[in-house]
This record gives C-alpha cells, structure tokens and sequence, in this order.
C-alpha cells in the first residue's frame, strides 16, 4: 500500500510510457496540480466509468508546465508511470485520492517471433494511416507493448484490458491478435480511397 495518491478521472486510458497533454481547469484539480507540482508527487490517472473509476490506472508524472494562465488554469505535459490498483477511495478533498496497490509484471518476456510481428503489423498500421513506421532499435524492448499501444489511437476497453495484464509476454500477444483483427478492414478502406481517388470509381 501506498500514501493516498491524488487522481484525475479521465475519459482516456493512460499506458506506461506515453505523453498526456493536459488543459488544467477545474477549482479542484488546479488545486491538486499546483500541490503535486509544490511537492514534485506524480498522480494517478484513472478512467471514469459509469459507476465511478476503473480498478486499474496510471501514475502521470508532470514533465512540463507549458501554459499559466491569470485565472489558474494550466496546460501541463505529463507522461505515464507506474500501473497501479485502486485498492480504496477517499473523499476528504476536493479532489479524489485513493490507497492504491502498484502492480509488477511477472518475469516472462515476450518471445523474439512475437516482438517481429507486433512491430511489423504495427509499422503496416502506420504506412496505412501515413505515417513513418519507427525502427525497433528505437524502441525499448521492456515496455515495447505499451510503447505499441500508446502511439495508436486503438480502443480504450482494449488499453483499459492491456493496462491490467500481468506479463509482457501476455500483452504483446493481446497486441498481435488485435491488430490481426484490424489490419483487414484497414487494408480495405485504404484500397477502396486508393481506388475512388484515382478514377472517381471504386472497382
């Protein structure tokens, strides 16, 4: 168990690893910030739900305040920590903190066959979606699922599962089989503009 750790519900889910950019306006978390930055503590972020916040989140550590504005608000850059558990919420401040519990993977490592294809369907993903695949040698290896599902725009019920899973071998695999759902009606949709833009017909 940990101090209570402050949290900041969000409609996102945030992966170790990977950048948040946040406009900070709300009295309370304002308030929460500006003692988080006092104290140079990290908090949590969480996904909110219909009955309150997901079980499993994300510490954010503030890496850059980019903005104050006269009125409090901030725009700050935060970056995603460590996975934890909300074990109990507490509601003494303005703002919601919990006890949480921090998770650690078991040791059982991706397999190197598992990494080639994640890392190939992926660098599919962005040619089709335009953009420049990234080369492996720039990736790190311990937290290369994560790194994966944090530079595509994929489905927060699949980032919430992913969050929660206790193996990177188990993670990379949960990756490989969802791309391997996607990746045909990516092609597609991709084939069929391909088409339209090239002759006005789709063939």
């Amino acid at each position: 168990m940990s101090a209570l750790l402050p949290l900041f519900p969000l409609d996102v889910v945030l992966l170790p690893g990977a950048a948040l950019p946040l406009h900070v306006f709300e009295p309370r978390y304002k308030e929460m910030i500006t003692e988080c930055l006092a104290a140079e503590k990290p908090f949590g972020v969480v996904r909110v739900k219909e009955e309150g916040v997901a079980e499993i989140g994300c510490t954010a550590k503030i890496v850059a305040v980019t903005k104050k504005y006269d009125d409090g608000r901030m725009d700050i850059v935060t970056e995603g920590r460590e996975r934890f558990e909300v074990m109990q919420v507490n509601q003494e401040r303005s703002y919601l903190q919990a006890e949480v519990l921090y998770l650690q993977d078991e040791p059982a490592n991706a397999s190197t066959d598992q990494v080639s294809r994640a890392v190939e369907m992926h660098g599919e993903i962005m040619r089709l979606a335009g953009a420049e695949p990234e080369r492996l040698s720039a990736i790190d290896a311990s937290g290369l699922s994560f790194h994966l599902a944090g530079s595509l725009p994929l489905d927060l019920d699949f980032k919430q599962n992913l969050l929660g899973m206790k193996s990177e071998r188990e993670r990379v695999q949960a990756i490989i089989s969802y791309f391997e759902a996607i990746l045909p009606n990516l092609r597609r949709s991709v084939h069929v503009r391909q088409k339209a833009g090239g002759n006005g017909h789709v063939q």
